[in-house]
């Protein structure tokens, strides 16, 4: 699985760092990076993550 973040649209709110703070991140320059390919174990959590982006800018490819 991996996550696919369209940086375009992310606005870097920090919702999915707060849902899945393992996988999201904001770095210093404040914006979202992605820190780690997830574990399917953290499935419920991203597809939260997915759903709570309030520009949809997160997508799941498995």
């Amino acid at each position: 699985m991996r996550v696919v973040v369209d940086f375009d649209v992310c606005e870097s709110n920090a919702i999915c760092v707060g849902l899945v703070p393992s996988v999201f991140e904001i770095d210093e320059n404040e914006y979202l990076s992605v820190v780690e390919e997830p574990d399917e174990s953290l499935l419920p959590d991203l597809e939260k993550a997915v759903r709570a982006c309030p520009k949809q800018a997160i997508k799941l490819i498995r």
